[in-house]
């Protein structure tokens, strides 16, 4: 494999640099790091602007430069989901983000399970929160890496045996140590320079390459009719109109969800910044939309076809096409520049999300169940362990494990944290449910979204729900989320007609809007 040195020596630089910044943030904003709050939220005092390249570090990934466009240089216009999804997104944090924001800093809550368990009372309940935000967030920092390795085979090294191992080990290594010493501030500072070089080469992207393929009005004629529009629904059936839905719909919902969406918020300093960032990160809706179009820019440009590419279409497929793109069009020198922005947008949702998942497991499992009474640093000792364990968890799931496989596990991972909404969202607003019925809707909606994930062989996760002879496929994550919600609704009708037992509520009403 010939190695692609100007790139090689720009992506460098940059992931140098990175590094140095990654251990020079824990001075940043300097806290006591022996407490959670401050290695696990950065004390809380990210504004506006930070906050602002935090969270859209959570949104703006290796996978939304690499996979969306992939997804529609594959399977056309069903990719625009995610312009779908993100539009969803906002309207969803302004509505419950500043909520969370608000009773989590009156009462010191570090995670979504913190709020369960002071809202009901119920370990039990609050332990299936942090254990399901641990299992969903694994299979998506594996997923993480699989966008680093095809950057790394775009600069020529090798990507398979020990030695291909090598980079991608080399690279998590550093991560680990970073977010270890520096916590929340690594990422959050990195985040910076990762959104800069995605921005810088996701516009030339979008503007200098259909210069070159003759405009979009020429790109769009060279793409297959079928792959620019839905097909219509045939009789009977909705077809792929309710999956474009439920897809948009439930992706929204469980991105918001997941512990490291929830630490970026949480890492704020105040409700405002949350409420700013409802309007500000639509931004990226934009820029997402633009990139989505280099999956027909690869069509048009027929990069699947080159020779150069053919070995590495063949062991990546659709993934290759953004790299392809930039290494086709642009000078070496500017496909580092571009592959160091989609490196750092693994490394950057891969720290804050291991950060999240050892946050949820110090202080929901260790501190509940193991060491009731140990120290703050006891505690935070645990979550920078866990963060390193969780991290080359998933390194060791991207070795052992075909992306196929991890394709699989982060689809029940959607399914599964998508469960915790009626315990965590809909209990910002109202006490009404029994948290025992809670918990059983919980086990309900997610032994149903696996069930119907096991009925269709794990190939695809929309489930062709028939209702009265009409078919109506979507997102099995909804589905089973509707049972979720049935369930809960019922008991907790069934739970009060019982008994007038009410479980503890540390909060009141003041607690959310201030």
């Amino acid at each position: 494999m010939n190695v692609n040195w100007s790139a090689l020596i720009v992506f460098t630089v940059i992931f140098v640099f990175v590094t140095v910044l990654g251990f020079v943030a824990a001075h940043w904003r300097r806290g006591d790091m022996n407490l959670l709050h401050e290695w696990g939220l950065g004390g809380s005092r990210f504004g506006t602007f930070m906050t602002w390249f935090l969270m859209g570090g959570d949104f703006f990934t290796a996978s939304a430069m690499v996979a969306l466009p992939a997804l529609v240089f594959g399977a056309g216009a069903m990719g625009a989901f995610g312009i779908t999804y993100s539009a969803f997104i906002f309207p969803v944090l302004f509505v419950f983000a500043p909520r969370l924001w608000s009773v989590a800093r009156k009462h010191g809550y570090v995670t979504a399970a913190d709020f369960v368990r002071g809202r009901y009372g119920n370990r039990w309940l609050a332990s299936a929160v942090a254990l399901t935000g641990l299992v969903a967030t694994m299979p998506y920092i594996a997923l993480q890496l699989v966008g680093m390795q095809v950057v790394i085979a775009a600069l020529g090294l090798e990507t398979k045996g020990l030695v291909g191992d090598l980079p991608l080990i080399l690279a998590f290594v550093i991560l680990a140590g970073f977010t270890y010493t520096s916590g929340l501030r690594a990422p959050a500072a990195i985040a910076v320079v990762k959104d800069i070089l995605l921005y810088i080469t996701g516009i030339a992207a979008v503007v200098g390459i259909p210069m070159a393929l003759g405009g979009y009005p020429a790109i769009f004629n060279h793409v297959p009719i079928e792959k620019l529009t839905l097909p219509s629904p045939g009789p009977g059936t909705l077809g792929n109109y309710s999956i474009y839905v439920t897809l948009g719909i439930g992706s929204a919902l469980s991105w918001g969800l997941y512990p490291h969406s929830i630490t970026g918020l949480l890492s704020a300093n105040h409700r405002r910044a949350i409420q700013r960032n409802a309007f500000l990160l639509p931004i990226y809706t934009l820029v997402i939309g633009l990139i989505m179009l280099m999956g027909y820019m690869a069509i048009s440009a027929q990069v699947a076809q080159k020779a150069e590419f053919e070995g590495l279409f063949k062991q990546f497929g659709s993934t290759f096409a953004v790299p392809a793109l930039y290494l086709n069009f642009f000078p070496s020198w500017f496909a580092g520049l571009a592959f160091a922005g989609i490196a750092i947008g693994a490394l950057v949702p891969a720290a804050i999300m291991s950060i999240a998942a050892a946050n949820l497991f110090s202080r929901n499992v260790y501190r509940e169940f193991c060491r009731p009474d140990c120290t703050a640093q006891q505690e935070t000792n645990v979550a920078k362990w866990v963060s390193l364990l969780v991290k080359f968890g998933a390194l060791i799931i991207v070795f052992v494990l075909p992306s196929q496989y991890m394709v699989n596990l982060q689809l029940i991972g959607s399914i599964a944290i998508i469960q915790t909404l009626p315990s965590v969202f809909l209990s910002l607003y109202t006490r009404w449910f029994n948290p025992w019925a809670l918990l059983v809707g919980w086990a309900c909606g997610l032994v149903t979204g696996i069930s119907m994930l096991v009925a269709l062989g794990f190939k695809s996760p929309y489930y062709p729900l028939d209702i009265g002879g009409f078919a109506v496929p979507g997102y099995a994550a909804i589905y089973a989320f509707a049972i979720n919600l049935v369930v809960a609704v019922v008991l907790t009708v069934i739970i009060k007609a019982a008994s007038e037992a009410r479980s503890q509520d540390e909060t009141v009403a003041s607690d959310y809007v201030v």
